[in-house]
């Protein structure tokens, strides 16, 4: 009989079942491992004594120990209770231990408290739903160090034209001023990422076909002509107006990212005027 070769297990695997840490793929869990990444990333966000970090999903605490030696205090938010523990006993019986707030539970659906710099390494599946909640928040923090899968980062400072340039470029880029610091190999992570991702090229014409933008259009729309003691027409048709608007413009036939933050205004601007 052939011998049966049995599965080989690397020895980080080995510590971490010892440890009761099995990383939840439902979570996204990539925990950083390389210190000069997490050292690095801590030196770029250019930290001070008073200031108070946001840590999003500190994992087993790499981030979050470097974050409580240079600022005032850290609030770390993770959605994984068996990490909390982790991260709790290894501030425990510390000076960082009253310099550290942990908020449990999911950050899509947290109010976030006052921050002065964010520093964390993003899960992918929740990349872009929380630049749009960190762009969205007030009162206005400094800045973000944000770890993100290449793609997505190459997106977020993408030019009109290239083929990366989409709808959170735009958002993006028209309320902050976003760069790419560094480029960080998967085998830096515990356990390597695996993500593939694809990006669609339609008209202006036809992004604006779909039910579920015409739909939050409308909702918007309602919304601003409450807001502005303006009479909403009985045969308010959304579609039409749309139509119009890109008649008006010019746009039926442009695609979106050859479009620059300039282009996108004019069209925000003539909604209102309808």
């Amino acid at each position: 009989m052939p011998k049966i070769k049995s599965a080989k297990k690397s020895r980080q695997h080995a510590q971490i079942a010892k440890q009761g840490i099995l990383f939840n793929k439902d979570f996204g869990q990539h925990i950083l491992k390389n210190p000069l990444i997490i050292q690095s990333m801590v030196e770029k966000s250019a930290l001070r004594p008073t200031d108070i970090a946001l840590e999003i999903g500190p994992g087993t605490g790499n981030m979050t120990v470097k974050l409580l030696e240079k600022t005032k205090k850290v609030v770390a938010c993770e959605i994984d209770p068996r990490l909390v523990a982790e991260l709790q006993k290894r501030v425990q019986g510390t000076h960082y231990e009253k310099k550290l707030q942990i908020m449990i539970g999911d950050v899509l659906k947290t109010d976030l408290p006052f921050f002065d710099v964010c520093v964390a390494n993003i899960p992918y599946q929740i990349s872009s739903p929380l630049v749009f909640k960190l762009l969205l928040h007030r009162p206005f923090f400094r800045c973000a160090v944000l770890m993100f899968q290449r793609e997505f980062a190459q997106r977020l400072v993408a030019k009109p034209g290239d083929k990366l340039y989409c709808r959170l470029s735009v958002n993006t880029q028209l309320l902050a001023r976003v760069d790419i610091l560094m480029k960080v190999g998967k085998n830096n992570f515990r356990p390597p990422p695996k993500v593939e991702s694809s990006v669609k090229n339609k008209t202006l014409s036809a992004a604006f076909k779909q039910t579920a933008v015409i739909t939050t259009l409308e909702k918007n729309y309602r919304i601003y002509c409450s807001k502005e003691n303006k009479v909403i027409p009985d045969d308010l048709d959304m579609k039409l107006m749309i139509d119009a608007i890109l008649v008006r413009s010019k746009s039926e036939s442009k695609r979106a990212r050859t479009m620059d933050i300039d282009d996108f205004l004019v069209h925000v601007h003539l909604l209102p005027s309808m």
